[in-house]
């Protein structure tokens, strides 16, 4: 069965079904990476800490999102 067999047979099953599918196939794209977890923990703690120390300079949220 090629890909295009198998998205014509997705397409013809109920919305509900087709949704389940669709999240099924996001989940597997979302799959975490504990080395990449690992660094993203260790850096948000060297952040708080150099922030905490007065090492780093902040923005408002208003000067992020606000432009």
């Amino acid at each position: 069965m090629s890909i295009n067999d198998i998205i014509e047979e997705a397409l013809t099953l109920s919305p509900k079904d087709r949704y389940l599918i669709i999240e099924k196939l996001h989940e597997s794209l979302n799959v975490s990476n504990p080395e990449v977890e690992k660094a993203w923990i260790e850096e948000s703690i060297r952040r708080s800490k150099a922030y905490e120390r007065g090492e780093l300079e902040t923005v408002t949220y208003e000067e992020v999102f606000g432009k």
